[in-house]
C-alpha cells in the first residue's frame, strides 16, 4: 500500500506539472500567434476624392491628377483603375508605393463632349480598404453654340 501511495503522489505531480507547462507553452504560443497577426498594411489616402473640372469649353485640357499617400507601413499596389465609360481614361502608378510615400492617378476626360461631367473611377489596390471610388464632375460647353437667350441678351446689352 505505501507503494501505491507513493506512485499515485507521483502521478499527481506529473500531472500538475504536465498541466502547468502545457498551459505556459499555450500561453505563450497564443502571444506569438497575437503578435504575428498584427502584419503590415498597405493604407491609401487621397488628397481629395472629387475633382470639380468646373465649367469648361469643348477642346480644353481634360486631364486631371488625384494625389494619394500610402500611410500604413507595407507597399501600395494599384491593381488597377477602371471608368465608368469610355470617354474618361484613369492611368495608374506603375511601381508600388513606398509607405509614406506619395502617387498619383491621372485621369483624361474627352472634352470634345459637350455635356455634364459626371464619372466615376474605380481604385483597386492591396490596401486595407481594396476599393476605393474617385469622382469627377463639371460641364463642358461648346462657344460657339450659344443660345437664343444668350444672343438676345448679348444685343440688347450692345445697344
Amino acid at each position: 500500500m505505501f507503494y501505491a501511495e507513493k506512485v499515485s503522489k507521483f502521478t499527481t505531480e506529473l500531472n500538475i506539472y504536465i498541466m502547468k507547462n502545457l498551459i505556459t507553452i499555450l500561453f505563450v504560443g497564443l502571444i506569438s500567434f497575437a503578435a504575428n497577426a498584427q502584419e503590415k498594411v498597405a493604407k491609401i489616402e487621397f488628397k481629395e476624392t472629387t475633382i470639380d473640372y468646373g465649367v469648361i469649353e469643348k477642346g480644353a485640357d481634360g486631364v486631371r491628377v488625384f494625389e494619394f499617400t500610402n500611410t500604413g507601413d507595407a507597399p501600395l499596389i494599384i491593381t488597377d483603375v477602371k471608368s465608368s465609360c469610355g470617354c474618361t481614361v484613369p492611368k495608374k502608378p506603375e511601381g508600388p508605393i513606398a509607405p509614406g510615400k506619395t502617387g498619383e492617378i491621372s485621369v483624361k476626360y474627352d472634352t470634345n463632349r459637350v455635356n455634364p461631367i459626371r464619372k466615376t473611377i474605380t481604385v483597386l489596390s492591396n490596401a486595407e480598404t481594396p476599393t476605393v471610388a474617385l469622382k469627377i464632375k463639371g460641364e463642358v460647353i461648346d462657344p460657339s453654340k450659344t443660345s437664343v437667350l444668350e444672343k438676345k441678351s448679348t444685343s440688347v446689352m450692345n445697344q
